[in-house]
């Protein structure tokens, strides 16, 4: 990229650092315009979504729950327990394959409008600090202001804000990880019966209260990989937010804008070098260096350039989604073999994915031999006995479970009560003896199927090993 040797210096320094390594306050200028409007609008929608995902339920599971406690999860309204692990997995590589493929497409365009964070800290945190303390100027005036009435009272106003919205913040983050429903009972039963998740729910309150008040844009770049992950997947053909450093430098570069001045004569670049898209841009970076750790796609300085393109009578454009190749070699943006490989592995794991669900049973049932123990003869019949664990996913209970031999005639003995009660997303387990004729085998080891009935209907099938004495005389 065209860029002049003593302006290489950004790279060795994030925006947000002076000199010294003194972190450097950001007051974005307030963003405007048609791309903001629809971040906007996208934004209140995904936070919708964010906020109402652990209180939708499909078919009474939470639509989306994260229960790392007891290992049990549910994507999509689909349930997940420790043995489906290797889904959940899968559900993950697919989600970065997918984070991947679209980074190489189009950047870092997932940070400025899908992520969480961004969309928290740009259209919820900020826009109640543009309400309360004023654009750019003002919050910069009042930060130098001394401590009097006017200071105390804005910040306090705010921070108390920022307070509650982090502590509803935490109880949507809480509802994801031990589920909607026991947090609804744990506010209905008061903090008093609930103090370990209480402490847990104020830790979580401080952290998201820390991020937005304080730590803000440097969780973008310092904490979140994802930036520096783009660095290894962007190449020339990727789509960004791009300064097109053709136009708006030229033979002379740029220059501040004159009313009668034809640039096209003159040789000065179209770019006035007025420092607004410096100045609206959240992270403190100046787009006209090129791509850098720190840009998030957010394409504030895209309205603010084309605002300013338009006042002063050019073209649109010089900071807009392209290609450096598009920039620099006029070339249109192609699906490159990179990008179909990405695509190809992305398909092929989605489908394995739709293969494995629609194989999978609501109900999971295992009956292993207790470990050793030899056979018994009980009269003319071989008696083993085995443990047995039926895992229940569905949102119905199973009220009358009973087992029956499959494949040979013989009696199945559950040890206590003979029909078992297994609740929805629960497990019972429990131990069995299995007899059969000794006139039936003819091995001593042979392989056995095991029908598991809730009622008349058979609800899973599974298979172990018999054992029986070597001779048959």
């Amino acid at each position: 990229m065209a860029i002049s040797s003593e302006k290489d210096a950004f790279r060795d320094t994030i925006g947000t650092i002076d000199e010294e390594g003194h972190r450097i306050i950001i007051f974005p200028k307030k963003p405007a315009g048609k791309l903001y409007e629809y971040r906007k609008w996208i934004s209140y929608l995904l936070l919708t979504i964010l906020i109402a995902n652990p209180f939708l339920k499909i078919n009474g599971n939470q639509f989306m729950m994260f229960n790392v406690l007891e290992r049990k999860f549910n994507i999509f309204g689909f349930p997940f327990w420790p043995q489906d692990f290797y889904l959940f997995v899968l559900f993950m590589v697919i989600g970065v394959v997918f984070v991947i493929l679209f980074t190489v497409i189009f950047g870092r365009i997932f940070c400025g409008w899908i992520c969480p964070q961004t969309i928290f800290l740009e259209m919820v945190f900020r826009r109640i600090e543009y309400w309360i303390e004023g654009d750019r100027g003002a919050q910069i005036r009042l930060q130098k202001q001394e401590w009097n009435s006017e200071k105390i009272r804005k910040k306090t106003i705010k921070w108390l804000i920022f307070l509650i919205i982090s502590f509803i913040i935490a109880n949507v983050f809480l509802a994801y990880i031990i589920s909607s429903d026991k947090l609804l009972l744990m506010i209905e039963q008061g903090p008093t019966d609930n103090q370990s998740t209480l402490i847990a729910l104020l830790i979580f309150t401080g952290i998201f209260y820390f991020i937005f008040v304080w730590f803000r844009e440097q969780v973008c770049i310092i904490a979140c990989p994802y930036g520096r992950l783009q660095g290894v997947l962007l190449d020339n053909k990727s789509i960004n937010v791009a300064y097109d450093f053709v136009r708006g430098e030229k033979e002379l570069g740029r220059a501040k804008f004159n009313k009668n001045e034809d640039r096209s004569i003159t040789g000065n670049g179209d770019c006035i070098d007025c420092q607004l898209c410096v100045n609206v841009c959240p992270t403190g970076i100046d787009i006209r260096n090129g791509t850098q750790l720190e840009c998030i796609n957010c394409t504030a300085c895209i309205d603010e350039c084309n605002s300013i393109m338009e006042r002063v009578g050019l073209p649109s454009g010089l900071i807009r989604y392209a290609t450096e190749d598009e920039i620099q070699k006029k070339t249109k943006f192609k699906f490159t073999v990179r990008m179909k490989g990405y695509t190809a592995i992305l398909l092929i794991l989605a489908g394995i994915l739709i293969g494995l669900l629609y194989i999978r049973t609501d109900v999971e049932a295992t009956v292993l031999r207790l470990p050793g123990q030899l056979f018994q003869h009980k009269g003319d019949k071989i008696s083993n006995i085995y443990t047995f664990r039926i895992i229940n996913k569905s949102n119905k209970n199973f009220e009358a479970i009973h087992f029956k031999l499959h494949t040979f005639n013989g009696l199945i003995k559950v040890v206590g009560a003979q029909s078992l009660k297994v609740p929805k997303q629960a497990m019972a387990q429990g131990t069995l003896f299995v007899e059969i004729n000794k006139n039936i085998l003819i091995s001593d080891r042979t392989k056995i199927k095991i029908d598991v009935y809730n009622s008349n209907k058979i609800i899973e099938t599974t298979t172990t090993n018999f054992l029986g004495p070597r001779s048959f005389d």
